[in-house]
């Protein structure tokens, strides 16, 4: 098919099936400018792909075509959302934390590393590693070569063991662990 015999028929095509692609798109999408970008897009395809189509069931081909960019765009459509300037502070401010406030998680995170110490072996081992460092078990397991229903057991009873602890040591703190 020639340049121009190809230009003709898109022509043709858009004249048939643009107010068809363009219901789909706006269906699918919701927004009305979007619906005529992806209805462009779905046009711009139809010609590029011009000389792969059997020229059965045009309706059919353009309306496949329609419906896969407009979903194809939907998905992508989360990743390329941009928070406004206030949702962007509202999100930093709300994650920063105010020095106070870092001193203090600071503090219990040095008590909560001072009892991990004082624990017997193997516990010592494994609560450090899980409540200090902040290992996941499996990662645990893989740097000891211990079994994973062991460090679950290890973890629940250092924890039950640190909390008596800290009961002890800073009962006016008990709220913070």
């Amino acid at each position: 098919m020639g340049k121009i015999n190809r230009e003709r028929y898109l022509e043709n095509l858009i004249d048939n099936y643009g107010n068809l692609v363009f219901s789909i798109c706006f269906k699918i999408t919701g927004e009305y400018f979007e619906a005529e970008d992806l209805s462009q897009e779905t046009f711009l395809s139809v010609y590029k792909h011009l000389e792969n189509f059997d020229g059965k069931n045009e309706k059919a081909w353009i309306c496949k075509i329609a419906t896969n960019k407009c979903l194809d765009h939907v998905k992508s459509a989360g990743r390329r959302q941009v928070p406004t300037n206030e949702e962007y502070f509202r999100q930093v401010e709300s994650k920063a934390q105010s020095p106070l406030e870092g001193i203090l998680e600071d503090e219990v995170k040095n008590k909560l590393y001072t009892l991990c110490q004082s624990l017997k072996p193997p516990y010592d081992e494994v609560a450090i590693a899980y409540f200090c460092k902040d290992l996941e078990i499996k990662e645990i397991a893989k740097n000891t070569g211990k079994n994973i229903k062991t460090l679950q057991t290890q973890v629940y009873r250092a924890k039950e063991m640190l909390r008596k602890l800290w009961r002890k040591e800073y009962p006016q703190n008990e709220s913070e662990i």
